[in-house]
């Protein structure tokens, strides 16, 4: 059996450039760019900080591929030409402070906010709740191909690979959702018909893409209709394909047991390191806060730890936690003072604040 790896040890993946360490950058909604989805200062601070703080690889915050797609305020974009100079300062950005870069591609479906796109919202299903119409099947169709040209605009603007946004409830994982996605076209119903959209994406930017453009997905193992049963089944077929070069499983808590009682007895973790990956990567997310916890995402199976809060109250997490066993976050609520200078812009701390509480202290 081959030797568990250390934080420390590269990773190499099938396509692209290795990455120098396990430790790597999660994709964090954080409000910084231009109402336009053009990149703002306050976010090229915020993720080339984390590329000069050691992190591995660096990927940025969901990048909507329509206009209709935008979620939350100062959204990046990826949907327009328009963007492509902003994201090539982003990737080089990046790419000078050290780290691999990876843009997360992204709609909202029926989480879009309708007050930003102006338009209706839209979903796999008619959505009583929020008001967002289906989908036509040529709309699911023109929807492939915006995401294939929002990848291949990443790769022009000199990213490293695109990571599919495939979880937390937004439009793909919507697709997924078997309580509510019960199209009678191709995209709906079926388990396999649910998750199609998956693999046109994957083969589509495979072949618009350079052999060496890294490609992720993200998945949740559970909520938002999404069951352990499937998503196990799930994450087992796109790690056996061969066509993804690393799955990034947002766990919420890595070592928490699943909410499925059938599944009880071991944490979310380990049902997923279990799985045949063949030389697909495996990464999780999901409350590691210092050194030991990243270690023992590694003992227990996986290839990299994904790394968000713990990215937000210090830059250089990364090279913290590889230069030192014991260390730990600082302990939160933590001062706006502390957060401003690890990075985190106005529009940052607003969203933190109102977001996650007894995060940033009342000052």
């Amino acid at each position: 059996m081959p030797n568990t790896p250390v934080l420390s040890d590269p990773l190499s993946l099938t396509r692209g450039p290795t990455w120098s360490n396990r430790i790597t950058l999660a994709p964090l909604t954080n409000w910084q760019s231009h109402p336009d989805g053009t990149l703002g200062d306050d976010e090229y601070r915020w993720l080339t900080m984390r590329a000069q703080g050691g992190f591995s690889m660096t990927m940025t915050c969901a990048a909507h591929v329509q206009a209709s797609g935008q979620g939350f305020p100062g959204q990046l974009g990826a949907w327009s030409d328009a963007h492509l100079p902003g994201l090539t300062r982003l990737a080089q950005g990046i790419h000078a402070g050290g780290g691999v870069s990876s843009l997360q591609i992204q709609h909202s479906g029926r989480r879009a906010d309708q007050a930003l796109t102006g338009q209706r919202a839209v979903a796999p299903w008619d959505d009583a709740e929020t008001g967002a119409r289906a989908l036509t099947t040529a709309e699911v169709e023109q929807l492939v191909q915006d995401f294939i040209a929002a990848a291949r605009r990443a790769e022009q603007a000199g990213f490293h690979g695109v990571e599919l946004h495939g979880a937390h409830g937004y439009l793909l994982a919507q697709f997924l959702d078997g309580e509510n996605n019960r199209r009678s076209d191709r995209y709906g119903g079926s388990f396999e018909n649910r998750y199609r959209i998956l693999f046109e994406l994957i083969a589509g930017i495979r072949a618009a893409t350079g052999p060496n453009f890294q490609l992720g997905l993200r998945l949740s193992p559970e909520r938002f209709g999404i069951t352990m049963p499937e998503s196990t089944a799930l994450a087992q077929l796109v790690l056996a394909d061969g066509r993804l070069d690393y799955l990034d499983m947002s766990l919420w808590d890595c070592f928490k047991e699943p909410l499925d009682p059938a599944y009880a007895g071991k944490p979310l973790i380990a049902h997923f390191s279990a799985l045949d990956r063949g030389a697909t990567r495996l990464g999780v997310a999901g409350k590691i806060m210092d050194t030991a916890t990243a270690n023992r995402c590694l003992d227990s199976g996986v290839d990299f730890v994904m790394i968000g809060r713990g990215a937000m109250l210090h830059h250089d997490f990364a090279r913290r936690a590889l230069a030192d066993p014991a260390f730990c976050c600082i302990e939160r609520p933590v001062s706006r003072a502390h957060l401003q200078a690890e990075g985190l812009g106005p529009a940052f701390l607003q969203y933190v604040s109102s977001t996650w509480p007894r995060f940033v202290a009342d000052e």
